[in-house]
């Protein structure tokens, strides 16, 4: 069946690649829960960027944080976090 489409949907990744990937993915959530965090699909349909969307303002300021590991993401996540504002207790 012909395709409009130059690339293929869903190529190939390695086990070990898409393991690290999904468990960086569990880590970053369990770790960040005022964001919502995925990886970005790629026009090629591979994963590409890590992106983490902000849910609780008193998790960060940026509504969106875009970085290309998790690694890097994790860190931007961790400066949003000093940056975020403080809940004040009466």
């Amino acid at each position: 069946m012909p395709t409009d489409r130059p690339y293929q949907a869903a190529p190939h990744t390695s086990h070990h690649e898409s393991t690290n990937a999904e468990t960086e993915l569990a880590r970053l959530r369990r770790d960040f829960t005022g964001h919502r965090i995925w990886r970005a699909v790629r026009t090629d349909g591979r994963l590409g960027d890590w992106v983490a969307s902000l849910h609780d303002p008193t998790a960060g300021v940026d509504p969106t944080v875009i970085q290309p590991s998790a690694a890097e993401l994790r860190e931007a996540l961790e400066a949003e976090s000093a940056r975020a504002p403080k809940r004040r207790t009466p």
